[in-house]
């Protein structure tokens, strides 16, 4: 048996995903003649209470269009030092955009007004001009924590008074609602870009969609096209989307309860020293052995996860791992001393 717990980017369409993309009419995007990217950025959009969307290959190109869109060179972002779009996105933010980054140290990923407040530059030629504030929800560094909308709405007045933007890193963001019971549909109000990834938890094999006004997402497009990310017959691609969206999005409640279950099973293994409180899919452990030492171990019994640290290991919950894969890291994580 193999458990694949590195990511939940690594799941199979479903044969009704499947189904859906070889049925779907398409046409060339580009030309914004595709019917069913057309549809999938109208439905996302929706959802999330904004005006239009716009499909890309990755969460990474939605940020980075985001960033661009909402800046200008010599510009500063805030975001907390561990936001994937500073640590994961390959330097994007000053190669991109010609901007900086003022990185706050929040708690497992999570920043506040209070935070950010005092990091937001004064007019002066000397700084450069605070322009952008970017959240991550769920946070990836943070072991899938969330941001509620009661801890956003603070950010969001304090950006609105003082003429910033702010952008939401949603890759996760179907797994935080599902944890919080917040609404999707009142997230639109309170931030200016939200990218959504439909690769991770959701099970479409590629995709994210950014989120903004109309306006925005028609320079959005021009962007996507300097970045390369111009598609033409993708349609078969938002087909996955749009099934994902419809039929992913309430199961992500097995994820967490499995995330429990395994985080339960590593605070009684002798070879965990500390987990990280877990609220969705993600699971952060340290280990008394080095990482290296334990990842060998998992894999000789079929479990695949990575480290993000030398004695630090995530597992991440998906739709291909079924309870009984579960019941067998359980076993596996009992037997070690």
């Amino acid at each position: 048996m193999i458990v694949d717990l590195r990511s939940d980017t690594v799941t199979k369409p479903t044969p009704g995903m499947m189904e859906a993309m070889m049925n779907a009419k398409v046409g060339d995007d580009v030309f914004g003649e595709d019917p069913t990217i057309n549809e999938l950025e109208q439905k996302a959009a929706a959802i999330f209470g904004k005006e239009a969307g716009l499909f890309c290959p990755s969460g990474t190109m939605t940020n980075q269009i985001g960033i661009k869109c909402f800046t200008q060179p010599l510009d500063e972002l805030i975001a907390d030092q561990t936001a994937h779009v500073y640590r994961y996105e390959g330097g994007g933010i000053a190669f991109n955009s010609s901007v900086s980054a003022r990185l706050l140290n929040g708690e497992r990923g999570i920043i506040t007004a209070e935070m950010i407040e005092p990091e937001i530059n004064a007019v002066n030629d000397h700084y450069p001009r605070t322009s952008l504030v970017v959240l991550e929800n769920t946070s990836n560094r943070g072991g899938g924590s969330c941001y509620t909308l009661e801890n956003i709405k603070p950010i969001a007045a304090l950006c609105k008074a003082k003429g910033l933007k702010l952008h939401l890193d949603g890759a996760r963001i179907f797994n935080a609602l599902t944890k919080t019971g917040d609404k999707a549909s009142d997230y639109g109000q309170y931030f200016d870009g939200i990218s959504i990834c439909l690769s991770k938890g959701l099970g479409a094999p590629v995709g994210s969609v950014l989120l903004s006004s109309k306006e925005t997402i028609k320079y959005a497009r021009r962007v996507r096209k300097v970045f390369g990310g111009g598609m033409r017959q993708a349609g078969f691609l938002a087909a996955a989307g749009i099934y994902a969206l419809d039929h992913h999005v309430e199961r992500l409640k097995i994820d967490h309860t499995h995330a429990q279950i395994l985080a339960e099973a590593l605070r009684n293994c002798p070879a965990v020293s500390n987990v990280l409180p877990v609220e969705t899919n993600l699971i952060l452990f340290d280990t008394v052995e080095p990482a290296t030492v334990v990842l060998e171990k998992l894999a000789a019994h079929g479990i695949r996860a990575l480290s993000t640290h030398p004695h630090r290991i995530r597992f991440v919950l998906h739709l291909d791992v079924h309870p009984d894969m579960v019941e067998h890291v359980v076993g596996v994580l009992k037997s070690f001393k």
